[in-house]
């Protein structure tokens, strides 16, 4: 018999299970593209990085990433896109039955790899305002407990002064995933990750820098925490043409970046009103997304992408229900799902 393992036998693959639509607004990705000198990384220097292995534990990223984030070297860590930065901080600071707490609508996969090495997931529901339950978490006695601002799949932040408390009385690692701060009004959390000895922040290339298909993210926090995530995480994580475009992007392409932002959040008030025009009633949003609560959220879903648009559909979410998360771009893509929404509803 092939030794499975019990602890795998339980988990289904994570798919999103989408077919190709014209407007694809499902992902949260740049919509505006990909930062310019990808192009000219490629045209450059693409051929001639193929045959050559990446260097061990991506330095010149890392010192695009410091500099980038105002830290030291020792402060940065690097992964497969920031999800893969989590499951390393999971592994590395958690032992199998450990117990890994987060708030309660938050990122799908953070409970997938709690089960993927054998810890405990433990939800703990946001409260009505939408801000962390400080208690609730502190109560669970975790080990490290996971903060998503702004938050996936609700678009809500976490207050300052709930994640300063979580991080004063929390007995293991905070880990803040802020992979969409670049759309937020302020709620910037590197601070904490270079003061504070327990704070792991993560960010990533995939969102506001439109690298989502290079899979590339990062992580700061004090050196301690940072040498025990690349243990987990092990030398080669990014090819080299990723990680040469992932510095040239950080490098370059800022201001490119914040203008790209700055489109997507003035699209996302815009849409936000041509929804409320439809009796819908959006999520407060600091992301480059809206969280709309619908009934029958499959069924429309599955309309619109008889229309050409798709959306991620979420199904119960605890304190919202059925919901539409529409990720927000150029406008004549929003326009596009206003239009099927109102041939829809």
């Amino acid at each position: 018999m092939i030794p499975f393992r019990d602890t795998y036998r339980d988990i289904p693959l994570y798919s999103p299970a989408k077919k190709p639509c014209r407007v694809d607004l499902s992902d949260n990705t740049n919509l505006f593209g990909a930062p310019p000198s990808a192009d000219r990384v490629l045209r450059e220097e693409g051929f001639l990085r193929l045959s050559r292995y990446p260097a061990g534990y991506a330095p010149d990223l890392k010192r695009a990433v410091a500099r980038f984030a105002g830290v030291a070297v020792e402060n940065v860590t690097t992964g497969c896109g920031s999800d893969d930065v989590i499951d390393c901080a999971l592994r590395a600071f958690l032992e199998p039955g450990d117990v890994v707490a987060f708030p309660d609508p938050t990122f799908v996969m953070v409970p997938m790899f709690a089960r993927l090495s054998a810890l405990k997931p433990l939800p703990v529901p946001l409260r009505a305002d939408h801000d962390l339950d400080v208690e609730g978490l502190l109560a669970t006695g975790a080990k490290l407990i996971y903060v998503c601002t702004p938050n996936n799949p609700t678009g809500t932040v976490a207050s300052r002064a709930a994640v300063e408390r979580l991080v004063d009385q929390a007995p293991g690692v905070v880990l803040i995933d802020q992979a969409y701060v670049e759309f937020a009004r302020g709620g910037d959390f590197l601070d904490l990750a270079r003061t504070r000895p327990n704070v792991l922040v993560t960010r990533t290339m995939s969102k506001a820098f439109g690298l989502a298909g290079l899979r590339v993210g990062w992580g700061v926090g004090a050196p301690c925490l940072v040498a025990e995530v690349e243990k987990a995480r092990g030398p080669y994580k990014h090819t080299t043409l990723g990680e040469a475009i992932a510095v040239s992007a950080l490098t370059d392409d800022v201001p490119w970046m914040e203008a790209c932002a700055a489109e997507a959040v003035e699209n996302r008030e815009r849409l936000r009103g041509g929804l409320k025009a439809l009796g819908l009633e959006p999520l407060p949003s600091e992301g480059n997304f809206l969280l709309v609560p619908v009934p029958a959220a499959r069924w429309v879903g599955d309309a619109l992408r008889e229309r050409n648009v798709n959306v991620r559909v979420f199904e119960g979410l605890t304190g919202v229900g059925d919901a539409l998360r529409i990720g927000c771009g150029p406008w004549p893509m929003m326009a596009s799902a206003l239009k099927a929404l109102k041939e829809v509803l």
